[in-house]
């Protein structure tokens, strides 16, 4: 195996964690908002959205687990070229996370704060840097998608993408 079994059954074991922690916290909104009519979804930081960002970050953790474990059974198996396919994605950081949180109510249950610092333990694992975007999302007074207006949304999000080029 090209990855040490040590490291992947740790960050697995961690992926796992964030995963129960945040399917839990995805189960008390959803029993919260039970039988209550609520915003259907355009305001950023609104029951809907929250449970919206919250499901993109238990689908991003449960693909990132999904690819540790096909990774290991692949090599395991002797299956090298799935094998390879699955090692080239192993360090990619989960979807959506931390990106779900800018859709979700402030402050962020208590479960995703700690899910968010477990995966902010993962670092030195995810290209790029992880720990820096899970610090932006845990201090983000306020929810920030979908923005009420797109022109400026567009325009930022531009700049700060030029902004990551230059210093890359």
């Amino acid at each position: 195996m090209n990855h040490d079994l040590e490291e992947l059954r740790r960050v697995g074991r961690t992926l796992n964690e964030v995963l129960a922690l945040l399917k839990g916290e995805d189960q008390r909104l959803t029993q919260q908002l039970a039988g209550q009519e609520y915003d259907l979804g355009s305001t950023a930081g609104s029951p809907r959205q929250t449970v919206i960002g919250l499901g993109e970050m238990i689908s991003g953790v449960r693909k990132s687990l999904d690819g540790i474990a096909s990774y290991a059974g692949f090599d395991a198996l002797g299956l090298e070229r799935q094998a390879a396919f699955e090692r080239g994605r192993l360090h990619d950081e989960p979807l959506c996370v931390p990106s779900g949180t800018n859709r979700m109510a402030r402050p962020l249950g208590e479960a995703t704060v700690q899910a968010l610092r477990l995966l902010r333990e993962l670092d030195s694992f995810f290209k790029g840097d992880f720990a820096a975007r899970i610090d932006k999302a845990l201090a983000a007074p306020r929810a920030t998608y979908p923005p009420t207006d797109w022109v400026a949304y567009n325009k930022a999000w531009r700049r700060e993408m030029r902004e990551d080029a230059e210093t890359a």
